[in-house]
């Protein structure tokens, strides 16, 4: 069996919903001379870098044509080594990287006719738990940005209605005035330490959703990084006495140092991982004790073949795995897979732009949690493919060579 082409698809859903303008999926669809194709994704979907997914996936399509779609490890290798830029990587490599890598895998599964968590060594957890993650942008299926701690209380109970047993939320990046969201203009002062008034819109809109959730009810707090050190400290001080679950991405992921010392000064757990790629991104973090959970995306970090490696990894540290999970579908499936084999799983995220239909139209399966929780998918590969209704308008290039 060979692989024959490489389709790209460049989801830009606004499109279809002008409120998802900041929001772009990349999808790829490997082909073989056997009629069997698999389906990746590009974890660059949110803030700058879809087209540059695009870009990647051009340059890297023509090494695999012609080549056995069932040596997903040589491939692997083949791209990390000898590219160059591989072993030096950065976001947008791995996400070109790992979109083929899950596609790989879907395709291994559906010739093997066996679900991907079988081939990563079967089930340890039957069903997953999970968080209603970001509802500073609501918890509908209409994009919003919340302001008023009545809002967060609003969308916290809707949640909890809904069957979640956890909510995250980042109570920092929307201003007052529904500023958007990760501008500079707007956060530039987070670095230092907090002002009085910041503190208080933060701590206020937790205070709210506490209240309204009662105390047996998770709180996951986001920060996108966008504190320093000591405004992190600072902030999770303040909001220690609301039983936070863990403190994700309070300052930059790539100095462990920093991200050690913000553990070691807080009594809550801290996360990390989306923009951490391959084991050797994780290295100092697990060695520096800096986090108690991890969070790669199987889209970003090398996909299914280096997710499985950082998963293991994580387990000699006593770390837990929070699959990092903000994109389409496909990344959507991969994560269920690789959440329903790790003995590390702690929480599978459900990101509230996967309510939107405009992501849930792009494949054919819409999985969605029941009563908080998920089931595995049990058809072989990752259990989806691309609705070719929708995504044959979004197709960008195919590569034959």
């Amino acid at each position: 069996m060979k692989i024959t082409s490489v389709e790209i698809f460049d989801c830009e859903v606004n499109r279809r919903d002008p409120r998802m303008a900041r929001f772009n999926p990349v999808m790829v669809r490997i082909n073989t001379d056997a009629g069997i194709s698999g389906i990746g994704e590009v974890g660059l979907a949110y803030g700058a870098g879809a087209k540059a997914g695009v870009g990647i996936l051009r340059d890297l399509a023509p090494r695999i044509v012609g080549k056995d779609p069932m040596k997903s490890e040589a491939i692997w290798e083949n791209l990390f080594r000898a590219t160059f830029w591989g072993m030096g990587g950065g976001n947008v490599f791995y996400a070109g990287m790992s979109a083929i890598d899950i596609a790989l895998w879907d395709i291994k599964g559906k010739v093997l006719n066996a679900p991907i968590y079988q081939l990563l060594g079967g089930k340890t957890n039957e069903r997953l738990r999970a968080y209603a993650s970001q509802l500073q942008f609501g918890w509908s299926d209409t994009f919003q940005m919340l302001t008023t701690p009545q809002q967060y209380a609003d969308a916290a109970r809707k949640a909890v209605a809904e069957g979640y047993t956890a909510i995250k939320v980042d109570p920092l990046q929307v201003d007052r005035n529904g500023g958007p969201p990760l501008d500079w203009e707007i956060n530039q002062n987070y670095f230092g330490l907090l002002l009085t008034d910041q503190l208080r819109m933060g701590e206020e809109r937790i205070a709210a959703m506490r209240e309204a959730i009662g105390p047996d009810v998770d709180i996951i707090v986001e920060i996108h990084s966008l504190l320093g050190t000591n405004s992190a400290i600072q902030f999770a001080r303040a909001i220690e006495k609301y039983n936070i679950f863990f403190y994700e991405e309070p300052v930059h992921p790539l100095n462990s140092d920093n991200m050690a010392l913000v553990a070691r000064s807080i009594n809550i757990p801290v996360a990390t991982g989306e923009r951490s790629y391959t084991r050797w991104g994780y290295r100092e973090l697990f060695e520096k004790q800096s986090v108690a959970v991890v969070q790669p995306d199987l889209c970003l970090c090398g996909g299914i073949t280096e997710g499985k490696k950082i998963c293991d990894y994580a387990n000699i540290y006593d770390a837990t795995v929070q699959i990092h999970v903000c994109g389409g579908p496909v990344s959507m499936a991969a994560s269920l897979h690789m959440e329903a084999a790790i003995p590390n799983f702690i929480i599978h995220e459900h990101h509230t732009h996967g309510l939107k239909a405009c992501i849930r139209e792009l494949c054919t399966n819409d999985y969605q949690p029941v009563n908080g929780y998920y089931s595995i998918p049990d058809l072989p590969g990752l259990g989806q493919e691309l609705n070719e209704d929708i995504v044959k308008d979004y197709l960008a290039y195919t590569i034959t060579a």
